[in-house]
């Protein structure tokens, strides 16, 4: 459809030009909108905008410039309503368009990222500590941002930043020795590292000394004790092969794994810049940048006793990266409540001169409750993320059997439909909202969930298993429910553009619900097998146009298809 719009939008550009105004085509592009009902035409000029260009009313102007598209190629024809131009296309045009939903390939998209590269920082736990379904929304939400832009054309580094450095490893430390061993670690992994951790909080309640000793175990690992730094390194390799796991089963890879540790050696020089630059003020022993120019409080540098602060390190951090990948976005995906902590830090790399920083972006998102039953397994008020997985998965099982909808291998099902609709439900809705997670709004094989689409490309995958597709419908013309369904195909290639634009799976989740809903409809109005000839042809390509674009969106949202459910 992609053709036909810049077409449209080429013409209505030369009729403004010709009035003595101003309008490109791509500004012409951005006013274009799909009718939600097609008997208002497939695309839709809205010429409310074109009025304060043109000192016009805009019915008038959509009845004038009505006239520019008598015998236009690939419009059966435009009509002015009010002040709208509304465009259709003919049956030669819904069958274009199918073709080249078949091919399932998008050159726009190859094009628009093409030569530019994406860092993206995602998930980044702190080592020693489990996954929780806190972590849930930076990992599925940074793994389906770095899909889509790869999708875009970009070159993608997804960049797992480990939570590897700070005063919480000095803690770690003065617990390991003082109530663990090194067989303990081997034998319960990091649980005990959790269990430790837990017992340093309770014991420095009463003993406020064992955080002294904390930063000064943390000062020994900086100056580089090498006991200290072994001690380091077996948590880090503990909580490795426990991360590992856990992004086995969702699907996700990185393509670097580092930690706040590599840029140790990398931070005093991001603190002699900032002197050299006069940015570093001494404040109660501190170190800071005033930030109060920009309403902002100050981005510590650096501690009383000289430790680096998270700022120091995220600096030193991006400094690297741009060295090392030559940027041009580097895209952060955390929580909401650090927006304050990347607004600081990114002012003070745009106050040191770095070009790069306008190209440093934070991806917040909010947080996620869980309403409902409790899980059997919990630490605290903490909810285990693999817990959550192994529910949904004897749910989805259970769900399964009861409905005796599964052909092929039901534990290899279970498992992608029981892990995918939790990863759906953290993408389903815009990101910045809470999201309440409950298992009756995440398992249904019916409404807005993962598993709905599952089913439905599961559905459309059995129909061409059956079927045969020949080809040959080019005299076929298509129905209502049919030209509803590639009008909607059609619109992928920009809707994951806009996904990019916006950093939001959830325009793709929602893009691939309204595939599912049009494509059921389809499926229940319009017989498919059987019904012979073009029809049936046309119909099975159809839906094999249904089944690349629903695999495609299933694919971005880091969902596994489902071939038979």
């Amino acid at each position: 459809m992609n053709d036909i719009r810049t077409s449209i939008c080429e013409r209505v550009s030369a009729y403004v030009n010709t009035k003595g105004a101003n309008l490109s085509v791509d500004e012409a592009l951005a006013f274009l909108e799909t009718p939600s009902d097609s008997k208002l035409g497939d695309l839709a000029l809205p010429c409310f905008k074109l009025s304060k260009l043109l000192r016009a009313r805009p019915d008038g102007i959509a009845s004038e410039l009505k006239g520019e598209f008598d015998g236009f190629e690939g419009l059966e024809r435009a009509e002015a309503v009010g002040g709208y131009l509304n465009f259709f296309f003919g049956s030669a045009k819904y069958l274009t368009d199918l073709d080249a939903l078949i091919k399932d390939e998008y050159p726009i998209l190859d094009e628009y990222g093409k030569g530019k590269i994406i860092v993206l920082d995602f998930s980044s736990p702190n080592i020693a500590k489990r996954f929780h379904l806190g972590h849930l929304g930076t990992t599925v939400i940074g793994n389906a941002v770095r899909n889509i832009y790869k999708a875009c054309g970009y070159k993608t580094v997804a960049l797992n930043y480990l939570g590897d450095w700070g005063t919480q490893n000095g803690k770690q430390i003065v617990a390991f020795k003082k109530w663990s061993s090194r067989e303990r670690l081997e034998s319960e992994g990091i649980k005990e590292l959790e269990r430790i951790y837990v017992m340093f909080g309770k014991e420095a309640e009463n003993d406020p000394s064992l955080n002294d000793q904390a930063r000064a175990a943390f000062r020994e690992l900086e100056n580089g004790n090498e006991e200290y730094l072994e001690i380091w390194r077996l948590f880090k390799d503990i909580s490795m092969r426990e991360y590992t796991q856990t992004y086995k089963r969702l699907g996700i890879e990185f393509d670097v794994w580092d930690g706040e540790s590599l840029y140790t050696d990398k931070m005093p020089a991001i603190v002699q810049e900032l002197r050299d630059k006069e940015l570093l003020k001494i404040d109660d022993g501190a170190s800071i940048v005033d930030l109060s120019e920009w309403n902002m409080p100050p981005a510590l540098i650096l501690k009383r006793d000289g430790s680096t602060l998270y700022p120091t390190r995220d600096i030193a951090a991006a400094n690297y990266r741009y060295n090392t990948y030559k940027f041009d976005k580097c895209a952060y995906v955390t929580s909401a409540g650090q927006s304050l902590h990347f607004a600081q830090w990114f002012k003070v790399t745009e106050m040191m001169g770095k070009d790069w920083s306008k190209n440093l972006v934070h991806i917040p998102y909010g947080t996620m409750s869980f309403g409902g039953e409790k899980l059997a397994s919990r630490t605290g008020n903490i909810i285990l993320l693999n817990d959550v997985f192994d529910e949904a998965v004897a749910k989805a099982r259970a769900i399964i059997e009861e409905k005796n909808v599964a052909n092929g291998n039901k534990e290899e099902i279970s498992e992608a439909v029981g892990i995918g609709a939790v990863v759906f439900s953290a993408l389903a809705n815009g990101r910045i909202k809470d999201t309440n997670f409950t298992w009756e709004g995440t398992l249904s094989f019916e409404g807005n969930t993962g598993p709905y689409v599952q089913y439905t490309y599961a559905r459309a995958a059995s129909v061409l298993r059956r079927g045969e597709m020949k080809g040959g419908y080019e005299s076929y013309s298509p129905e209502s429910a049919e030209t509803e369904l590639i009008r909607k195909l059609s619109e992928y290639a920009e809707t994951v553009i806009r996904s990019a634009e916006e950093y939001e799976p959830s325009i793709v989740s929602r893009f691939a619900l309204n595939v599912c809903t049009l494509f059921n409809q389809f499926y229940h109005n319009c017989r498919i097998l059987g019904s012979g000839g073009e029809t049936e042809q046309f119909r099975l390509a159809l839906t094999a146009a249904t089944r690349n674009i629903l695999g495609r969106c299933l694919d971005l949202l880091g969902i596994k298809r489902t071939e038979e459910i």
